[in-house]
């Protein structure tokens, strides 16, 4: 009954309803916000992955531990530079 699922006329047809939904000005800068938005997942699961493998090692006290300032890189063709990430580390201090 069903041979293929998706067939090429399928995916012209639905670039075609995304082109005249969305406008042919805003997918540029959807797919932007979408990569950024990508690579700051990937960069994020990547820091908790660390956090993972140095909390199994043996943990120096707390005193002595001072969070590392994390910082945000651009992407290439941003107008804005890297910034420091001030993240709260104690949610009963704010």
């Amino acid at each position: 009954m069903f041979r293929n699922a998706l067939e090429p006329w399928h995916l012209v047809l639905l670039v075609l309803v995304i082109v005249l939904v969305f406008g042919s000005k805003k997918l540029p800068d959807m797919a932007r916000s979408l990569g950024k938005s990508a690579r700051i997942l990937k960069s994020e699961a990547k820091a908790m992955k660390d956090e993972g493998k140095q909390s199994s090692t043996p943990a120096q006290p707390a005193e002595e531990q001072t969070p590392a300032q994390r910082t945000i890189q651009a992407a290439p063709g941003d107008v804005t530079s890297s910034r420091p990430v001030n993240e709260p580390t104690d949610t009963t201090q704010r």
